[in-house]
């Protein structure tokens, strides 16, 4: 007798999920939620007998894994971020983990008047594939998960021989194609700005650095309160760039809903630099410092990033519509002299 271990399980419940881009019968379920759900964002996660990082280690779960939450607790460690969830054999601590659903969606029949859609994925995540006369199809080296934002072009043939979407690619000018039912186009009602009427100099956006904490005022008046990841202060650098977000004031320059960061590699590892799709992004200087949502990681509090400001998505995506200038529906991006941002310790 043949003995499955755990990790031979979860290997086949990857593969599992990976085949949900060529189930044609799942559109049968669409509107299926599989909640309390994470994803695991990191190379791998430890399963701890407590809520602390000095228990001992159960198991270890690895990137892209999908794990089942019982609850939530908070612990006294670590004190920056003391949430950690009840899962199968122990406690998980939620830095690197995702929430994530399973929510598939019915295909749009055409783009009226050939206008792009933005769409964000539903499902933990979706694999990418490149069609091409020389190669064919070819399945791409880095997904898109879920929460990213995404813009689709066309809807035409993919894979299966069905419809796909074809996907607008910013970085590498490369479209690809993605199953439509793990895309769910966003209402446009969801993209109107946030009281354009309010004059530029009657909005501000405040990030305390030494708090890790921003504040959107209107006439003086917090809207918005909530906790951010900054740039590592030594980190490693990045094209010759430090990982510390610059202080100092600055203005919204150019916000884009959909942006690829990373290094445009399509067949890059899952490893690799490559963050597709990164939601609700708003520059606020000309070397690519911006607000943005933020898909891999849950650890708001504390320094993270490469020198932006990592934002829970729902806050970032509130910013964007929020912050001047406004958004216009169906451009991949807008310019223009925006609400004042005060960077500070």
């Amino acid at each position: 007798m043949t003995k499955i271990t755990r990790r031979d399980f979860l290997k086949l419940g990857g593969l599992s999920l990976g085949s949900l881009a060529f189930t044609p019968a799942l559109r049968d379920s669409l509107g299926f939620d599989d909640g309390n759900l994470v994803r695991v964002a990191t190379n791998s996660v430890s399963v701890h007998s407590q809520p602390n990082d000095e228990s001992r280690i159960v198991s270890t779960w690895y990137r892209d894994e999908l794990v089942h939450v019982y609850g939530e607790v908070v612990s006294d460690t670590p004190s920056y971020n003391r949430v950690w969830y009840r899962v199968w054999g122990g406690f998980m601590h939620r830095a690197r983990l995702q929430k994530v659903k399973m929510l598939f969606n019915p295909t749009l029949p055409v783009l009226e008047e050939g206008i792009p859609r933005l769409a964000e994925v539903t499902v933990p995540y979706t694999q990418p594939w490149r069609g091409t006369k020389t190669y064919g199809w070819q399945q791409l080296g880095f997904r898109l998960y879920y929460g990213s934002v995404h813009w689709i072009e066309a809807i035409e043939e993919g894979p299966t021989g069905e419809l796909w979407y074809r996907i607008y690619d910013d970085l590498t000018g490369f479209p690809y194609h993605v199953n439509p039912l793990h895309l769910k186009p966003i209402p446009l009602d969801e993209l109107t700005p946030i009281s354009p009427e309010v004059e530029v100099q009657n909005k501000r956006i405040d990030v305390n650095l030494r708090t890790q904490t921003l504040t959107a005022y209107e006439f003086d008046k917090p809207l918005l309160e909530t906790l951010i990841s900054s740039g590592l202060p030594n980190g490693p650098r990045t094209n010759g760039l430090s990982t510390k977000t610059p202080e100092g004031e600055f203005r919204i320059l150019d916000k884009m809903p959909a942006k690829h960061m990373g290094n445009g590699n399509l067949f890059a590892d899952l490893d690799d630099y490559e963050l597709p799709g990164v939601p609700w992004t708003s520059f606020f200087t000309l070397r690519g410092h911006a607000f943005h949502g933020t898909y891999w990681h849950d650890n708001f509090g504390v320094p993270m990033s490469r020198g932006c400001i990592n934002m829970r998505t729902d806050e970032a995506k509130w910013l964007f519509r929020w912050a001047l200038p406004p958004h216009k529906p169906g451009k991949s991006y807008n310019r223009g002299f925006g609400t004042l941002v005060q960077v500070h310790y």
